[in-house]
């Protein structure tokens, strides 16, 4: 499968048919696919040649599913930029792909001289904001209706279609080579169990666009058909404007938006009775804020889905019949595509109920890092795509996530499991959000840590906050100590950046937890 084949499909049954929302701006699939031939045709007379990399560097828009199909279409390879990186990170990874054409819009443009100072690989800068074209700069619009329209070289199968960089949480990002076939393995593999989206759907993507979770259900809409609804960033008024002003079916959001939104002011203002859908994944969702979600979204069901950006990205799901109970701390199943199994130190699948790493195995298995041969051979082993995730598998199949094997926590000699800690932390009324990490202690060697974001208007100590863990976890596990913060530090894709926490713990200590 290639990526363009849906809005062939599409064009064949549906031309006239709405496929992207975009503010005031509507566009069918017979525009759309006009367009993209000839934006695919302008990146040919740029210079593009076939494996390219051409990355993108934008807010949500139209136009970013524009690049998405333009891109494969003029056979050449994605790079969706991570909107919150800093010009350093974003520099290294031009750098390091190779990449010769930048899109970018208003928001971003502001960093073009940075880029372009450091980095003399770009044959051509396109803005493809709705503002004055910068200087240096070519007009996305005057490409497209400039340039002559190319055939589709429908790049496809195990050809390379982006290269995803991971988060730059740690040290610098490394590129995830991911074909089409790896793409389309976990996003119709995911439609596949049934929890997720039917054909004809409206999707609003208010999550951001460069990240994998968001671009699965892109591809799962393209195939399928439907529309394509579009809002810069996530903000909560507008998410629930644009659910009620286009009646969205199917979104996906992280547990932080879910609660940004049921918590805000104006949540009962606006008609939610069109999602049927909710899809998150990054953290469990805190079973208080699952209540107040359901009640804003009434007809709609919920899936948990966990995996990485090396596996395209869906391991597990957890559909809605099984949000209740102990089985909201599971990640889910293993998905239709995707094998999953625990496995000990030396490869041995562990037995049911045993800590372990979580290893994937299927066709949405990343091809491997880019330039990075060594790294791809410790992740990638016999097909098994070794995580890094800690966890264990129960009887029955469910898979329940205790922490980043890199992050666990020794305390006194004891291994600690922060998510196991947050679920206890996060089930005390006055805590809205909380992340928990290991901190340097003269007795303990790391101490348990607790930074909490509590709900407006209430406050808690550190003494309750310890009490109430040690309810349902070990006295051992029980934070030691708690930090009150307004906001946590969130990644574009809604992860909690836990290494920004502990910078001003651990300093230039020799021993670091990352």
């Amino acid at each position: 499968m290639y990526l363009t084949q849906g809005l062939h499909r599409a064009v064949q049954h549906d031309p006239n048919g709405i496929m992207t929302i975009c503010g005031e701006r509507t566009r069918t699939y017979r525009e759309t696919a006009d367009r993209v031939a000839k934006l695919a045709g302008g990146l040919r007379e740029l210079g593009v040649n076939s494996g390219d990399r051409v990355a993108i560097l934008a807010l949500n828009s139209d136009r970013y599913s524009e690049y998405l199909l333009a891109v494969p279409w003029a056979d050449a390879v994605l790079n969706p930029v991570n909107i919150r990186w800093s010009p350093t990170e974003i520099i290294y990874s031009f750098q390091d792909s190779g990449t010769t054409v930048l899109f970018v819009d208003d928001a971003f443009a502001p960093m073009l001289p940075a880029i372009r100072a450091a980095y003399d690989g770009l044959i051509a800068v396109v803005h493809c904001g709705d503002g004055p074209t910068p200087d240096g700069t070519l007009s996305y619009e005057t490409l497209v209706t400039e340039s002559a329209p190319v055939p589709d070289a429908r790049r496809g199968g195990d050809q390379l279609a982006g290269l995803f960089y991971t988060g730059g949480t740690t040290g610098f990002p490394k590129g995830v080579m991911l074909s089409h076939a790896n793409l389309y393995a976990s996003s119709l593999g995911s439609v596949a169990s049934g929890y997720l989206y039917g054909a004809g759907g409206v999707y609003l993507h208010a999550a951001p666009m460069f990240h994998l979770a968001d671009l699965a259900g892109w591809i799962a809409r393209v195939a399928l058909g439907g529309t394509h609804v579009t809002i810069p960033a996530f903000d909560p008024v507008a998410t629930m404007r644009a659910i009620a002003a286009h009646q969205v079916t199917d979104t996906l959001l992280v547990p932080v938006m879910i609660q940004m939104l049921v918590d805000h002011p104006e949540v009962g203002d606006h008609d939610l009775t069109s999602v049927r859908r909710v899809v998150y994944g990054a953290s469990p969702i805190a079973r208080s804020v699952l209540e107040k979600a359901m009640k804003v979204f009434p007809n709609a069901g919920f899936v948990q889905a966990y995996g990485m950006t090396e596996l395209g990205p869906v391991a597990t799901l957890l559909g809605p019949d099984d949000h209740h109970g102990e089985l909201l701390r599971s990640a889910g199943r293993s998905a239709p595509h995707a094998e999953v199994r625990i496995v000990d130190p030396a490869g041995a699948e562990a037995p049911r109920g045993t800590v372990g790493e979580i290893a994937v195995r299927g066709d949405h298995v990343m091809l491997g890092y880019w330039n990075r041969p060594e790294e791809t051979a410790a992740a990638v082993r016999e097909g098994w795509m070794h995580t890094g995730d800690g966890g264990y598998m129960d009887d029955n199949g469910y898979v329940y996530v205790v922490d980043r094997i890199k992050d666990m926590i020794v305390s006194g000699g004891e291994n600690v499991y922060s998510a196991e800690v947050e679920n206890a932390v996060s089930s005390h009324p006055a805590v809205a959000a909380c992340a928990v990490i290991g901190v340097p202690d003269p007795e303990w060697g790391e101490r348990v840590h607790a930074v909490i974001v509590c709900v407006p208007g209430a406050s808690v100590t550190a003494e309750e906050i310890r009490e109430h863990s040690k309810a349902s976890i070990a006295g051992y596990k029980a934070p030691r100590s708690v930090e009150l913060v307004e906001t946590l530090p969130v990644s574009g894709a809604g992860k909690v950046l836990k290494r920004e926490l502990r910078e001003q713990y651990w300093g230039d200590t020799e021993r670091q937890v990352h």
